[in-house]
């Protein structure tokens, strides 16, 4: 897999001089998409943490971007690829040229404003790659809580840490029958870009791929332990790696030895105010997730 980050393409479509906070694994993220998806991409980038290096000038994407609001990120992929494909027929552009498109979202808009849309393209099997920057809040206006936020969680609107379970976006989609959803995370890098190539190559439909992105300013831990923490939800089972290609399951990363899901709550602020039982709680719903291989 190491190969495949060697193997990259060395011109950089993603710049310096974007406005992301400090230790935001938002920058790795989309330097490795537009790495793998080429110049000749479009993306439909709606208000998220990650639209903030569209905001500025000069533009640090160098790719055509389409701003959206929080809604209908998933009706912007119906609306690109519609376009592209009245423009084959018309004879506009080449009929085997291939034009990537794809989405960015943050949780929030992914798994609660945007859900309608984001159900609705894969339920049509649009042409395109979803990509969910998932920061377990609604981190842009202030740290408040997500359906993708944890149990227990600390959030500005969950002070005493959220009483709901996280919500479960990559089996909400892999429930639509699209040909691909996948897990990703910014501590594994091979991984997430093997994961991108392959949905990159695959024919046309709706392809989704989940990315944990740890925040340091809402998760309450140092900007230099970004990489760190990522690392840690993946070896204490808190955020398992998986793909579903054509309803195949297939668990991509499993560590030799999970560690306690107590090393990487620690390391955390936003889970500060846990107890003993409260951990044990959590460990309990780790040694239970089907997707851990238990």
């Amino acid at each position: 897999m190491e190969s495949l980050i060697d193997n990259l393409s060395r011109e950089e479509l993603f710049h310096s001089g974007h406005p992301f906070c400090p230790g935001c694994p938002g920058g790795m993220m989309l330097r490795w998409i537009t790495k793998v998806m080429g110049k000749d991409t479009i993306a439909c980038i709606g208000a998220s943490c990650l639209v903030l290096p569209t905001l500025v000038y000069p533009h640090s994407l160098e790719i055509p971007c389409l701003y959206i609001g929080m809604p209908p990120t998933g009706a912007g992929i119906t609306g690109i690829s519609a376009a592209i494909r009245v423009l084959k027929r018309k004879n506009r552009i080449s009929s085997d040229r291939k034009i990537n498109v794809i989405a960015i979202m943050g949780d929030g808009s992914t798994g609660d404003i945007g859900m309608a849309s984001l159900s609705g393209a894969a339920e049509r099997n649009e042409d395109g790659i979803y990509f969910c920057f998932d920061n377990e809040a609604y981190m842009n206006t202030g740290i408040q809580r997500s359906g993708c936020t944890p149990y227990l969680s600390w959030t500005t609107s969950t002070l005493h840490g959220k009483t709901e379970n996280k919500k479960d976006i990559p089996r909400i989609m892999a429930a639509h029958n699209i040909p691909y959803v996948a897990t990703a995370s910014v501590g594994y890098p091979a991984d997430f870009i093997r994961k991108i190539e392959k949905a990159k190559k695959m024919g046309p439909g709706f392809k989704y791929i989940h990315v944990q992105s740890p925040c340091p300013t809402g998760w309450r831990f140092p900007e230099n332990k970004t990489v760190e923490i990522a690392r840690l939800a993946v070896e204490t089972g808190f955020w398992p790696l998986y793909e579903i290609d054509h309803q195949e399951f297939n668990l991509t990363t499993q560590p030799a030895r999970r560690r306690p899901v107590e090393d990487y709550l620690k390391e955390q602020g936003r889970f500060s105010n846990l107890d003993k039982k409260d951990i044990q709680t959590m460990q309990a719903w780790v040694d239970n997730r089907p997707e851990i291989g238990i």
